[in-house]
């Protein structure tokens, strides 16, 4: 009896050490898009000096002008804040502006970039990406009109007649 006591203990026992408890592990993503301009290009100028200038127009190049980081695809959209930039009386259609994007240094396989897009106050896409990336850059090129588009646009007495908007970059996931 004794024995048959001391095996049903140990019985006992051996089940106690086999008891289990689950416990759900979950991982959970949040998505995060950061979008940051290169502080030393907050200001971008298209200069008209020459009369070839006005002929064919001017540009602006800003190497590694936008850093983003994504956690998964995403695209990258820019508009200006008005349809026209201001002078005083006179304006310059925002449309007469072309923005091209490309990779930058920290490129971002697979990504697709607009080329000639017209600068507008609608959300216009630059950039998109099936993918996230960890600081990546992208290059970006600003071209004002040729063809004597701006001719009449200088107003005298000022040295330079100055046109300006804001333009704001989003970033959103997709």
């Amino acid at each position: 009896m004794k024995k048959y006591i001391v095996a049903s203990m140990s019985l006992f026992g051996f089940v106690a050490l086999k008891a289990q408890q689950n416990v759900t592990l979950n991982v959970r993503l949040k998505p995060i898009q950061t979008l940051i301009v290169n502080p030393a290009q907050k200001v971008v100028n298209l200069d008209y000096k020459t009369k070839d200038d006005y002929a064919n127009g001017v540009s602006s190049v800003n190497a590694d002008h936008l850093s983003i980081y994504s956690t998964g695809g995403f695209q990258v959209k820019v508009k200006s804040a008005t349809a026209a930039l201001q002078s005083g009386a006179k304006s310059i259609q925002a449309n007469t502006i072309q923005i091209k994007a490309s990779a930058g240094t920290e490129v971002l396989n697979g990504a697709q970039y607009a080329q000639n897009v017209q600068l507008s106050n609608n959300d216009a896409t630059l950039v998109t990406s099936a993918n996230g990336g960890v600081d990546k850059k992208i290059n970006i090129e600003y071209k004002g009109a040729g063809a004597n588009a701006y001719l009449d646009n200088y107003i005298a007495g000022q040295d330079p007649t100055v046109y300006t908007t804001e333009l704001t970059y989003t970033i959103i996931s997709q």
